[in-house]
C-alpha cells in the first residue's frame, strides 16, 4: 500500500462548440491525490463494501479484488465466471445488490465467448462469501444476444435505480446498424428485475418482435452509466467515433439516433455512411457531447458533505485526454467544465464517490492504479 501524496492545479477548459456542448470553464480545484494501490492489471471498475469493509475492482483479464486499507490488495476472489478476455473484452462494470447486507449479491457484466469467435455482455450474480474470499453460485441472468462482437464494444455499466430496477448499458459490438434494430440487444439500455426477470411495463414488452428487455436504443458504446441523486434518474454516456462523445438521460422507448444522427466522424475523417447529420427527425438530440472526443469512460454524481465545492459535480473519465472530468451542474443544466490530474498522463477508467466523500479513481492500464482524490483544505 502506498501513501505518496501529489498536489496539482487542474487545468481547466472550455469548449468551443455549438449547445448543448457548450459550458464554461468551471473554477478550479487544488487537488490531493494519494495513492492506494498500484500494479492493478487493466483494472476496469470498482465496488465499495458497506461498513467500511474495503472495496472490490474488478481487471479486465478476470480478475476480482478485495483492497483493504489494512491489507492492501487481495489475491483474485474464487468463483468469477470465465470471461472473453480479447481487445476490449473481459471482466468489466461490479454493483452490489441493494440488499448487499442481507444478500450479499455482487453483480458483474462480462464479456463472454459464443460461437465462430464471436462475443457479447454477460450479466449475473454471485454471493459474497463471509471471509470475502470466493464468490458462491455465480447465477447469469442476461446474455446480449445475438452475440456479434469480435473484441469491441461491449459497454457495459451497471446501476439499480430507487425501485430496484437493474439498468444494463451495453455497447453495440461495433456493429453500427444493429443500434436500431429492436430485435437485438446490441447499442441499448436493458431494464430488468434483480433476478433477470423482465417488467411488464418496458416499453417494448410483450411484442414478439422486439426484445423485451429494452429501455431505450440508438447508443454507441456505453462505458458510464449512474443515478442522478437529486432527480433519481439514469444518465449513461457513450464513445462517439472520431468526436461525438455523448451524455444521455435514457427515457422509455426513445431513440438516441446512433448512427442516424452523430456529432462525430469515422475514424478515417470521413462521415458516417448511414448518419443524416447531427440530427434526424425521430431520435432524441444528447444532453451533453464533445465535438473532440475525450473517450470517456466511468460516471458518478458528487453528493457528499466533505467537500462543498464539489456538490452538484459529475466526475467523469476520460481515457484518451487522460483526465477527470468534472461537470458542474445546476438542476440537470451542464454549466462547466474542468479537467483534473492531466499533470498525471494517466487513463481514468472509473470514477466513484466513496463513503467517506473521497472520490476514488482507477488510472492507467496494464499497470494500473487505486488513487484517493480530494481537495486541499485550508
Amino acid at each position: 500500500m502506498l501513501a505518496a501524496l501529489c498536489f496539482s492545479w487542474a487545468g481547466t477548459s472550455a469548449l468551443a462548440q455549438e449547445k448543448p456542448g457548450q459550458v464554461p470553464a468551471a473554477k478550479e480545484s487544488k487537488v490531493v491525490v494519494q495513492e492506494l494501490a498500484t500494479g492493478l492489471e487493466y483494472p476496469w471498475a470498482l465496488a465499495f463494501l458497506p461498513d467500511a469493509a474495503g472495496m472490490l475492482i474488478t481487471e479486465r483479464p478476470g480478475q476480482l479484488r478485495l483492497w483493504r486499507e489494512s491489507t492492501g490488495l487481495s489475491d483474485p476472489i474464487e468463483g468469477v465466471p470465465k470471461v472473453y478476455s480479447r481487445s476490449q473484452g473481459g471482466l468489466l462494470d461490479i454493483a452490489l445488490a441493494p440488499d448487499f447486507s442481507q444478500s450479499r449479491r455482487v453483480y458483474l457484466s462480462y464479456a463472454e465467448a459464443g460461437d465462430q469467435g464471436r462475443a457479447g455482455t454477460a450479466v449475473g450474480y454471485g454471493r459474497l462469501s463471509d471471509d470475502l474470499r470466493k464468490l458462491e453460485d455465480f447465477t447469469v441472468i442476461f446474455r446480449q444476444m445475438p452475440k456479434l462482437s469480435t473484441g469491441a464494444h461491449f459497454g457495459s455499466r451497471l446501476v439499480f435505480d430507487k425501485q430496484g430496477y437493474l439498468f444494463i448499458a451495453l455497447g453495440e459490438n461495433n456493429q453500427r446498424p444493429t443500434s436500431q434494430d429492436l430485435d437485438k440487444h446490441q447499442g441499448k439500455v436493458i431494464r430488468l428485475y434483480p433476478d433477470g426477470r423482465i417488467p411488464a411495463d418496458n416499453p417494448f414488452a410483450g411484442n414478439d418482435q422486439t426484445r423485451s428487455e429494452i429501455w431505450s436504443y440508438g447508443h454507441r458504446n456505453q462505458q458510464g452509466a449512474a443515478l442522478n441523486p437529486w432527480s433519481g434518474q439514469l444518465w449513461t454516456h457513450e464513445h462517439g467515433p472520431r468526436g461525438g462523445d455523448e451524455i444521455n438521460i435514457p427515457q422509455a422507448g426513445k431513440n438516441y439516433g446512433w448512427p442516424l444522427a452523430t456529432y462525430g466522424v469515422n475514424y478515417s475523417g470521413l462521415a458516417i455512411p448511414e448518419a443524416a447529420g447531427t440530427h434526424k427527425q425521430g431520435t432524441e438530440q444528447p444532453h451533453h457531447y464533445w465535438k473532440v472526443s475525450p473517450a470517456i469512460s466511468g460516471m458518478a454524481f458528487y453528493n457528499a458533505d466533505r467537500f462543498p465545492a464539489w456538490q452538484h459535480s459529475l466526475f467523469i473519465g476520460a481515457l484518451k485526454a487522460r483526465a477527470l472530468i468534472r461537470l458542474t451542474l445546476e438542476n440537470d443544466q451542464i454549466v462547466g467544465e474542468e479537467r483534473l490530474l492531466e499533470d498525471r498522463d494517466e487513463r481514468v477508467r472509473d470514477v466513484r464517490v466513496g463513503p467517506d466523500g473521497y472520490v476514488y479513481v482507477l488510472a492507467g492500464a496494464g499497470k494500473g492504479k487505486l488513487l484517493k482524490v480530494g481537495l486541499q483544505q485550508r
